[in-house]
């Protein structure tokens, strides 16, 4: 509904530019007060918490929006298969109108299961479950024989004992305002960091957010540009100087552009809300001029995908020390041992 993207696309603005909102303020406290209520409950005993049986390890944030969770994701699955493991992701399918649990399946649609569990399965080549209740979908892959469940964004969904908790933060943004949600970007306060095991800035610390702690850094790198019409691919050379049509329904449009800049395109830019649920309407732009989308929204246009769109698949980067220390800490959860690093 454009009225709803107008009014978040105004709290997003307020979010990371300027002082919160004076008259969300009461909400902000209401929320607050409630995911303390929760978590006391939880740390107390009175919500019961499960164990899937395996490792669990969650890569959440403590924003609203897209910080980097899904490539970190992406890159965990990888490298534990070559490590021997068996890994499977679980999250919740936000967007699809199954509440699940159950696997995705080779032509489930982000309609029904989400647009990052279609990715996620598409590129991981693990087991993959989605629901709202992620106890039943861990056990899910459990049964399938995953000797470790990866959760994308689970660090407030407190029903599934975890094993590892990291945090990734947008190190461009930081916490924006540093309020709760509605008045700011957070859904949990900035003291939580403290909680977690590992943090994982993605770009330059440029807001101060590891505070003398030692974090771990992590970048998106581009890889090729790919048709959505047919299995081809094209340089990233092609892009230089050239205009396109930027389209991105992502946490944050602005990195992807900034991103598609950096390759040397001319990019006419086309920020839509996350998850948007696209339409042909959407990319029926009056010129010949390329499409460029980001591979989380190619997931959702395949059904009227047309020559000129492309998107581009990004990779998580972790320098070597850092990439060592992750996976040395996740690893040490599979043996049973103490994986803080």
């Amino acid at each position: 509904m454009p009225e709803f993207a107008g009014l978040r696309s105004w709290l997003v603005r307020r979010w990371y530019a300027g002082a919160p909102p004076l008259s969300l303020q009461p909400l902000s406290w209401l929320y607050g007060m409630l995911v303390r209520i929760r978590r006391a409950l939880y740390s107390s005993g009175w919500l019961a918490r499960h164990h899937p049986g395996v490792p669990v390890v969650v890569v959440g944030n403590i924003t609203a929006g897209g910080t980097g969770k899904t490539p970190l994701v992406l890159w965990l699955a990888e490298r534990l298969r070559a490590a021997g493991q068996r890994p499977g992701v679980v999250l919740r399918g936000y967007g699809g109108a199954e509440r699940g649990p159950r696997l995705v399946g080779a032509g489930d649609t982000p309609a029904q299961v989400g647009d990052e569990a279609v990715l996620i399965a598409r590129r991981a080549g693990v087991p993959v479950a989605v629901g709202a209740d992620r106890v039943a979908a861990a056990r899910l892959l459990v049964a399938q024989g995953c000797t470790l469940v990866l959760a994308d964004d689970g660090l407030q969904h407190l029903a599934l004992q975890c094993d590892l908790a990291i945090a990734v933060v947008d190190g461009a943004r930081g916490f924006g305002n540093g309020a709760l949600l509605p008045a700011g970007p957070l859904r949990e306060p900035a003291a939580m960091l403290g909680e977690i095991d590992l943090v994982v800035i993605h770009g330059a610390d440029a807001t101060g957010i590891a505070q003398g702690r030692e974090a771990l850094h992590m970048s998106l790198q581009p890889a090729p540009l790919r048709a959505l019409l047919a299995d081809r691919e094209e340089a990233l050379a092609t892009l230089r100087d050239q205009p396109v049509h930027a389209v991105a329904g992502i946490g944050n449009p602005q990195r992807f552009f900034e991103l598609l800049r950096s390759l040397g395109a001319r990019p006419v830019e086309h920020a839509f809300a996350d998850h948007h649920p696209w339409r042909a309407a959407d990319l029926a732009f009056d010129d010949a001029t390329r499409i460029v989308m980001t591979e989380k929204d190619a997931v959702r246009c395949g059904a009227f995908a047309a020559e000129r769109m492309w998107y581009l698949p990004v990779n998580a980067s972790l320098p070597p020390a850092d990439a060592a220390r992750l996976l040395r800490a996740v690893l040490a959860k599979v043996a049973g041992e103490d994986g803080h690093a």
